[in-house]
C-alpha cells in the first residue's frame, strides 16, 4: 500500500509527548506517533478518546497544554499552514456559488494554487463546475470540499471523517480518489467511523482511548499481533442447545440471533456443530477484521 516514490523514514509530522487539559478532564495524556512522507496514516478511537483533539493541535486549530508537534521537523508555523490542506467534516460555505466560483475564490486564498483545470480532473468535478454547491449530492459535495482542501497543492492533508453519510457507491468513489491523492506523494491523516475504510485506505493506524495510544502499526501487522483465530457465524436457529453448551460463543445481537465462535481450528469447531446437529447452511467463516480489533482494545463500536 505504500505510495510510489515515497520515503517511508523521512517523517513529515512527529508528534512528541502531546498533552491537553481542558478544566474538568484531561483530553490527551502524553501521545507520541510519527507520520512518514506519502502514507495515509489513520487516526481512530471511541467518542471522548481524544482523537478529535488530537487532529485539532495537529491541524494548528487547538493550542496543546504542553508537547510537540513538528512539521518536516521544525514546530508548525507559516510553513506548515502554506503547505497543508485539510477537509473538514463539514464546512459551511456561501450560498448562491457555484463549484467553479467556490474553487476560484478559495484558490485566491493562497500564493501558490492548483490550475483549476488539474483540480476539477483530480476530484472529478467537470460534470458539476457550473452548479451550486448547496445543489450538489453528499458526494458531489464531498469532492468538491476535497478540491477546497487541495487548491494549495498541500503536501498534507487532513480528511475529517471524509464519506460520512455516503451512499456505499459515492464512498467506493471516493476511496478511489484518495487513493489518487496518496499516490501523487501525498500524506493523508485520516480519521473514520468505518473500520472498512481505516483498513483500505491506511497503511498505518493508531487506535486511541482515554488519551492515550493503546496500538500502532500497519492494520495487517496488528491483525497479526492480536488474533491467531477467524470467527464463525451462522444464525441461532441453527445452533442447537447442545451445541451452545459444548461450544464457546456469544449472541451477536437481539434482532438477528446470530451466534458467533471464534475459533483457531475451523475444522475441528466445524465437525463439533454437525456432531451436535448443528445446519452449516447460512454458517459464514471470516477473518478477524479491524472492528473486532477495536472492540477487543477498547470494548466499544467505533460508531457508538
Amino acid at each position: 500500500m505504500q505510495a510510489q516514490g515515497a520515503t517511508p523514514n523521512a517523517p513529515i509530522m512527529e508528534v512528541r509527548n502531546l498533552i491537553k487539559h481542558y478544566p474538568k478532564v484531561q483530553a490527551v495524556n502524553g501521545v507520541d506517533f510519527v507520520v512518514p512522507q506519502g502514507i495515509c496514516f489513520g487516526l481512530l478511537g471511541p467518542n471522548g478518546a481524544g482523537k478529535t483533539t488530537t487532529i485539532e493541535m495537529m491541524e494548528g486549530i487547538t493550542k496543546p497544554t504542553s508537547g510537540e508537534i513538528l512539521y518536516k521537523g521544525e514546530p508548525i508555523g507559516a510553513r506548515f499552514r502554506a503547505e497543508a490542506g485539510i477537509q473538514f467534516q463539514s464546512t459551511a460555505l456561501q450560498d448562491f456559488l457555484t463549484v467553479r466560483e467556490n474553487l476560484t475564490y478559495f484558490s485566491s486564498l493562497y500564493p501558490k494554487h492548483l490550475p483549476l483545470e488539474e483540480l476539477v480532473a483530480i476530484c472529478r468535478l467537470q460534470d458539476y463546475l457550473d452548479r451550486d454547491a448547496n445543489k450538489l449530492s453528499g458526494g458531489q459535495r464531498q469532492r468538491m470540499l476535497l478540491a477546497l482542501a487541495l487548491v494549495n497543492d498541500p503536501a498534507v492533508v487532513f480528511l475529517d471523517e471524509p464519506t460520512t453519510g455516503l451512499d456505499p457507491q459515492a464512498r467506493l468513489n471516493f476511496w478511489d480518489l484518495v487513493n489518487s491523492i496518496k499516490a501523487r506523494n501525498k500524506t493523508i491523516l485520516l480519521t473514520t467511523h468505518y473500520m472498512e475504510e481505516a483498513y483500505n485506505l491506511c497503511d498505518e493506524i493508531a487506535i486511541m482511548d482515554h488519551g492515550k495510544i493503546i496500538a500502532h502499526g500497519s492494520p495487517a501487522s496488528l491483525l497479526a499481533e492480536h488474533f491467531q483465530d477467524v470467527v464463525i457465524e451462522l444464525p441461532a436457529k441453527d445452533f442447537p442447545e447442545a451445541a451452545a453448551i459444548k461450544i464457546p460463543h456469544r449472541v451477536l445481537d437481539k434482532v438477528t440471533q446470530a451466534v458467533q465462535i471464534n475459533t483457531a481450528d475451523v475444522n475441528n469447531t466445524l465437525s463439533e456443530l454437525m456432531s451436535h446437529g448443528a445446519s452449516l447452511a447460512q454458517l459464514q467463516v471470516r477473518p478477524r477484521t479491524l472492528e473486532d480489533l477495536f472492540i477487543e482494545l477498547t470494548g466499544k463500536e467505533l460508531r457508538a
